[in-house]
């Protein structure tokens, strides 16, 4: 299902939905109450002062129907791919190069990521700015904190990064617009991620991932840098396979735990060029016809960092490549 469709499925659905927060205010909640008594007991935050935050908060049926996994769903790497590889993306991309060429040169020379990865993530997560997201960021994290049981902890943890960073920022918490799990900005940060790896690169003194395609380029490549990107290394190359040793190599996992050697040994088949020393993981594509494979290094697990799907990262290497092609020296 396309991302559009998805989001039109749920809102359809919220229609139906009754959520547990709905019958109350967020403030009168004892979760929550407990909450507001960490963050002023931790942070030093006024306890009337977010009471009444809360007290504001709304629960959002359409956000935890889009976090909640469709029954069913079967995974499709071309369809997933074409969402995100189109002539559209690529020539927008192609244009946002252009236009931050010297920006994007300055981050590849401060952090050793290459300009055309840096403009793919930015295409994959928000099309260069174009769509950062409607939803109050507010309304969203406090909605998964206390109404998404299946990962609560971490949205608690990111509330709390949230109205730190917006305390830090001077910015009034409301005025936050985002995506449905409360990503903010150009390159869609977590709160969290914005307070640990974004950083001023316009030199205005402030780290605006909302406004200025400046300092989301350099928190991009410096979120890769503090990832593990190896400045130089490849990425992934395609691989074929053949007979049945290699699924004893392929379980779904990103991290390179095995060498090259060993894939080669199950039957792998990919760039001699590759050392056998090679640090490297298999990975599949899943499609209902053929699946694809590649033989990923440890700049690929860099990449689903920033997203763990290695279909995102597949997506963005992609991407990267045919803005490559395209893209010529202004």
């Amino acid at each position: 299902m396309s991302p559009v469709a998805r989001c039109l499925a749920a809102v359809a659905a919220a229609a139906a939905l009754a959520g547990p927060a709905a019958a109350q205010t967020y403030a009168n909640r004892p979760e929550v109450r407990e909450f507001v008594t960490v963050m002023v007991d931790r942070h030093g935050f006024g306890q009337r002062e977010l009471e009444q935050l809360f007290a504001g908060a709304r629960y959002l049926d359409s956000v935890v129907t889009l976090m909640t996994p469709l029954p069913g769903a079967v995974r499709s790497w071309p369809t997933y791919r074409d969402n995100f590889v189109n002539p559209r993306r690529v020539e927008a991309g192609v244009q946002f190069w252009r236009r931050y060429a010297r920006t994007l040169d300055r981050a590849a020379a401060a952090y050793g990521v290459p300009p055309e990865i840096v403009v793919a993530i930015i295409g994959v997560e928000t099309e260069y700015g174009r769509n950062t997201g409607a939803f109050r960021v507010l309304d969203a994290l406090t909605t998964l904190a206390f109404d998404y049981p299946r990962r609560a902890e971490f949205f608690r943890g990111e509330l709390e990064q949230f109205l730190l960073f917006a305390r830090e920022s001077r910015s009034d918490a409301t005025s936050f617009r985002g995506s449905y799990a409360g990503a903010i900005g150009i390159p869609q940060f977590m709160p969290g991620s914005i307070r640990r790896y974004a950083v001023d690169f316009d030199g205005d003194g402030r780290r605006d991932l909302r406004a200025s395609a400046a300092d989301a380029i350099g928190s991009v490549a410096n979120f890769l840098q503090a990832h593990g990107w190896a400045a130089g290394e490849p990425v992934a190359v395609p691989a074929e396979v053949e007979g049945e040793r290699w699924r004893l190599l392929v379980d779904g996992g990103v991290e390179p735990i095995y060498r090259a050697g060993e894939l080669r040994e199950h039957d792998v088949r990919f760039a001699e060029e590759v050392d056998d020393d090679t640090a490297c993981v298999l990975i599949e594509l899943e499609s209902p016809d053929a699946p694809a494979y590649l033989v990923a290094f440890r700049n690929f697990y860099s990449l689903t960092r920033y997203n763990r799907s290695s279909f995102y990262a597949a997506a963005v290497l992609e991407l990267a490549a045919a803005l490559k092609s395209g893209y010529t020296t202004p």
